[in-house]
């Protein structure tokens, strides 16, 4: 009677490719979350020391140097500038609010009135900065959805300021309807900074009910980053991290399998 022979067992796949896919997946995996925590630590850092660096730049020349801490110490302190800027800012503010610091505000906003090309080079200016920095200015504080660039797309708009008394009649005058005119910026995506102004009824303007800030980041991230999820950054960070631990935990529960399989096949 012929001897029986046993099969030959498959050969065993190789380890080393698997492991090292996976650990090169985990270690993609963890590079790209250090990123998305370094990268805005990092660029955020960095435009506040520039700021820092700038205006330290513009104030510390204008203070006399037997003032500057930095005379005295073989270091120099940054952010002084900027602390002495802000108290000046806040000085002047001060002064300004009171009849003598008024008056002399508007003393010598009447020599400017007369100077030819700076008096509207500082209304323009100084109304701009009122709109923006006034508690009772018209900035941005509402959002809106217009039928841009064809019927049936919306674009993201923020609301300025009713239009003008000359520009209502005018508007109306043409359109033969009493309407209430409002002007409105279209961002431009990914730069908010840039787009269109032009009035609209607000009829046809859907007021939404997000920030200014929302729809600025709405806008530069092109649809990416939504204001009803603020941290949509964070709980995707957190789900790879899972996703990573949840793959090395299985990866080890396979290495234990595989190992517990081989005493027993080197048995048979």
């Amino acid at each position: 009677m012929a001897p029986t022979l046993s099969p030959i067992p498959d050969a065993p796949e190789p380890a080393s490719s698997k492991t090292r896919v996976s650990a090169r997946g985990r270690l993609r995996t963890y590079f790209l979350t250090g990123v998305i925590v370094a990268g805005p630590l990092a660029i955020t850092a960095y435009i506040t020391w520039w700021f820092i660096a700038l205006i330290d730049g513009w104030v510390k020349p204008l203070v006399p140097a037997s003032y500057l801490p930095d005379h005295y110490l073989p270091f120099s302190i940054p952010g002084l500038g900027l602390v002495i800027a802000f108290l000046a800012v806040t000085m002047l503010g001060f002064l300004t609010a009171n009849l003598v610091g008024r008056s002399v505000v508007e003393f010598g906003e009447v020599l400017l009135a007369r100077t030819p090309v700076i008096s509207g080079l500082y209304r323009g200016l100084r109304q701009i900065f009122e709109t923006l920095f006034s508690a009772n200015g018209t900035s941005f504080r509402t959002v809106g959805l217009v039928e841009f660039p064809v019927k049936g797309t919306w674009s993201v708009v923020f609301l300025s300021a009713p239009a003008a008394n000359e520009v209502q009649g005018a508007l109306q005058a043409k359109e033969g309807e009493a309407k209430d005119y409002v002007g409105v910026f279209l961002p431009c995506a990914p730069n908010p900074t840039t787009g269109f102004f032009f009035y609209l009824p607000r009829s046809e303007i859907v007021e939404v009910g997000i920030s200014v800030d929302d729809a600025a980041k709405l806008v530069m991230s092109a649809g990416v980053i939504q204001p009803e999820d603020p941290r949509g950054g964070l709980q995707a960070m957190a789900a790879s991290l899972r996703q990573a631990q949840l793959q090395e935990s299985e990866e080890g529960t396979a290495d234990k399998e595989k190992a517990r399989r081989e005493p027993a096949r080197q048995d048979v």
